[in-house]
Order: structure tokens, then C-alpha cells, then sequence
């Protein structure tokens, strides 16, 4: 069995995030969608991330297994000719058995953007948060003084705090039948 890598980029905003939903657009479905025409079975996908409705993404990493004869760079041109030109496929590789986007990911950069003119250009708006008024540098310096220290986020973490039981957990869930998934 190959261990396929892929990094993508995509506007989300026609999808419903990232993982597979029943019944909704998601990036996670359309490309095991293009992958099963491709492959002629259904791949289970595994990303680094989920991303929530409408986010966008510019470098996304994911992996799937296949006994594909496919080659990495065929995987790469089949995909973008089959995906919607709001998903693209920047690179794809070979990785070792042991690769895991998510348990590999060494870290993740999230980039907030917020416009801060009085009207924001057409080629934007969708990719920013239009926020005109004055800000109050001071109160957000001080407010981000609390900020400082170790604190514990274990309440806000979908992660149990174990690598095994959330390996376990993420087994279980791509284990859970989708309608999506359903052949047709």
C-alpha cells in the first residue's frame, strides 16, 4: 500500500469546512470523490486540520493510502483537470508508511485579515473582515497583557491530551458511514 501526500489550496467558500458532512459540499468529500473515480475505490482521507465553513486554506496538507499505479505527479494533474477550480492540488508526493498529516504536522499558521479602510475592493471581500472603526491600541495592548503566562486550554482542545485515544477516536469516526460516502 502507497502512502500518497498531497498540499492544497482552496477558497471555502462554497463548502461546508473540511471534513465530510451528509448532505453538504465539503473539501474532504469532493476530493475523495475525485480519488475514487481515480483509483476505483474509496480513499480514506486524513487532513493535518479541519477547517470550519467558508474558511479558505493555502496550504493544507492531507494524505491518503492507495495500490494506485498512479504516480505522486499523475495524482497531482488528475486531480486538478477533475476538481472545481476553487480546490487545487499544489503538490503531491510520496511518503512513508509512517506519514500521518495530522500526527506529522509539525505546526499550523492561521491568518486572520481584517481591512480596515472604509470600503473594502470587490476582489477582497471575501477573504477579509471589514472593519472600519478606529481601533484603541492601548486597551488591546493591555487586554493582550492577560494573554501572557502558561495557561491551560485543555477545555477548548477536541484532543483528549492522549495520542492514542485521539488516534483511536479519528479511527472510529472515519469508521462512521456517511450518506455521502454511500456508493452510487
Amino acid at each position: 500500500m502507497r502512502n500518497i501526500k498531497l498540499t492544497l489550496a482552496y477558497d471555502g467558500t462554497d463548502f461546508s469546512g473540511w471534513q465530510i458532512q451528509p448532505g453538504q459540499p465539503t473539501i474532504q468529500g469532493t476530493l475523495a470523490d475525485v480519488l475514487e473515480k481515480l483509483t476505483q475505490s474509496r480513499p480514506v482521507i486524513f487532513g493535518a486540520g479541519r477547517t470550519d465553513a467558508g474558511v479558505h486554506a493555502a496550504g493544507q496538507v492531507a494524505n491518503f493510502s492507495t495500490q494506485s499505479p498512479l504516480s505522486a505527479v499523475d495524482f497531482q494533474r488528475a486531480c486538478n483537470a477533475l476538481l472545481p477550480p476553487s480546490i487545487r492540488i499544489l503538490a503531491s508526493e510520496e511518503a512513508g508508511p509512517d506519514f500521518h498529516a495530522r500526527w506529522s504536522a509539525l505546526a499550523k499558521t492561521y491568518r486572520y485579515r481584517i481591512f480596515r479602510g472604509g470600503v473594502v475592493p470587490p476582489p477582497l471581500w471575501r477573504y477579509v473582515h471589514h472593519d472600519p472603526y478606529s481601533l484603541d491600541f492601548a486597551a488591546m495592548a493591555e487586554a493582550a497583557r492577560r494573554f501572557e503566562g502558561e495557561h491551560d486550554f485543555k477545555s477548548l482542545a477536541a484532543s483528549t491530551g492522549s495520542e492514542d485515544d485521539d488516534r483511536e477516536r479519528e479511527r472510529d469516526e472515519q469508521c462512521v458511514p456517511h450518506p455521502q460516502v454511500a456508493r452510487r
